[in-house]
């Protein structure tokens, strides 16, 4: 397997987890935060796909899908339009709500989509190309979709524990 196919393989393992998560969900569910503090499903996901969507298109040279495809008015989030949810407080975290699963796995499978057709294109020269000259060291393009990949797997683990912890609230007392 070539760079290019870990990479793939990487991120579609990410896409059974986010959909694992996100299918057969009511909305209430999706947007619910265990506490005033905490993340929902529905920003997470939410975030971790604009992560995905800002940080490959950029390093790709493509447009995002956000705005190409206009995710940013099917959303009508009240945030900036090119928000990503990098900083966010907790008051903009309880702002991004959604009015279902489709919404957000629409999203992010147009994204999951563009991602891998630049990715399927790279060979191993390709990873050392530098995307962002603004660190020291300057980041690499290889560099920078494993930062994608680590912030994916993240968001979408913390998203899958949320929903078992709803689940479980939702379920009630296990008797024995």
């Amino acid at each position: 397997m070539n760079s290019a196919g870990i990479l793939a393989d990487a991120f579609e393992r990410i896409h059974g987890t986010v959909h694992a998560t996100v299918e057969g969900l009511a909305p209430d569910m999706l947007n619910a935060r265990p506490d005033d503090d905490a993340n929902s499903i529905a920003w997470l996901v939410w975030h971790l796909t604009r992560i995905q969507d800002d940080h490959v298109s950029d390093a790709a040279g493509t447009e995002q899908v956000w705005f190409a495809q206009d995710w940013a008015s099917r959303f009508e989030l009240p945030l900036p339009e090119g928000s990503t949810g990098f900083g966010h407080s907790s008051e903009q975290v309880a702002s991004v709500t959604v009015t279902s699963g489709d919404l957000l796995l629409g999203y992010y499978d147009a994204v999951h989509e563009q991602s891998l057709a630049f990715i399927h294109g790279l060979d191993g020269r390709a990873l050392d190309r530098v995307v962002d000259e603004a660190w020291s060291p300057p980041v690499t393009l290889g560099v920078r979709l494993i930062s994608v990949l680590s912030d994916d797997l993240q968001h979408a683990g913390q998203a899958a524990f949320v929903r078992g912890a709803l689940e479980r609230r939702q379920a009630g007392p296990v008797r024995a």
